[in-house]
């Protein structure tokens, strides 16, 4: 997690050069059949080919593509600008509907993230970190939610959605109540969406398809990637561990899903990791 938060940072600056024009709405993320449905956009994290990003954008974005993925989520763009990004992606013909920022973009450059969004053509900007020192005390999680609250609204008069990326410690019981609980509770729920991670709402023991019940709609994203089981939650490829993405899948609509990112942090053969997510994912029913 801290490698997340110090990644973020780092690429903070470059996530933000010049400006400007919306792309791509995505088409419906599932097709329905009498039976069951599949994922037809599988996307991809790009936090997880890190390490190739930074040695070559271009070659990275082509491999992902050839083996079949379709949308990729960012975290930084490797001191590309927007426009440079764009052609790449049009290039290797990927759409990215979402990019991840840390609470430094959203407070000291907010403007200049949301114009770079429209030229990428991300549909969502999302916050992947609260530092623990912005999170001790409940009221700090209310706090939080006011920031997001002023953000998501002025994203919204610029045509862009905005969401959050949980992690496990939003799970951990403080003052008598779960922290991710608070936060959806003081914020918009039509406007301060969530992209839930499977993985990590697993670690911190609780179950997607309660908050999926609870509030319905709020969750237009996923992090797929799974976990070894308790108590460790070694972090596996997808298919190799322990999480039932087919029943959590089959709420996809209840939840409001439309994209679906395969993450894994660190893989120890990053190109044959996102290549054994995807050959699951392609074949899934649900």
């Amino acid at each position: 997690m801290t490698r997340r938060r110090d990644f973020l940072r780092s690429l903070g600056a470059a996530a933000l050069a010049p400006s400007l024009a919306r792309g791509l709405l995505g088409e419906e993320t599932t097709t329905p059949t009498a039976e069951s449905r599949r994922i037809r956009r599988i996307g991809l994290q790009l936090y997880t080919v890190r390490d190739l990003m930074k040695q070559n954008v271009e070659r990275t974005l082509a491999r992902v593509a050839s083996i079949g993925y379709r949308e990729v989520e960012f975290a930084g763009y490797f001191g590309r600008t927007p426009q440079q990004i764009r052609a790449e992606l049009d290039r290797s013909g990927l759409r990215s509907p979402s990019t991840h920022v840390g609470l430094a973009e959203v407070r000291d450059r907010w403007r200049e993230t949301l114009d770079a969004a429209h030229v990428i053509g991300h549909r969502y900007v999302v916050v992947a970190w609260v530092d623990a020192k912005e999170r001790r005390t409940l009221d700090d999680w209310r706090r939080v939610g006011e920031t997001f609250d002023a953000a998501a609204e002025e994203a919204h008069r610029a045509g862009i959605g905005f969401a959050y990326h949980n992690h496990d410690f939003e799970f951990e019981p403080l003052e008598s109540r779960i922290p991710f609980d608070v936060l959806l509770e003081h914020s918009n729920r039509e406007l301060v969406k969530i992209e839930l991670d499977l993985y990590w709402i697993t670690k911190g023991g609780q179950d997607p398809l309660a908050y999926f019940s609870r509030w319905p709609g709020r969750f237009p994203m996923v992090h797929v990637k799974d976990s070894a089981g308790a108590p460790a939650h070694a972090m596996r490829d997808v298919g190799k561990g322990r999480i039932d993405f087919r029943r959590i899948f089959a709420k996809s609509r209840e939840a409001g899903i439309e994209h679906y990112f395969v993450e894994h942090d660190d893989p120890t053969n990053p190109l044959a990791s996102i290549r054994a997510s995807y050959d699951y994912l392609r074949t899934l029913n649900f």
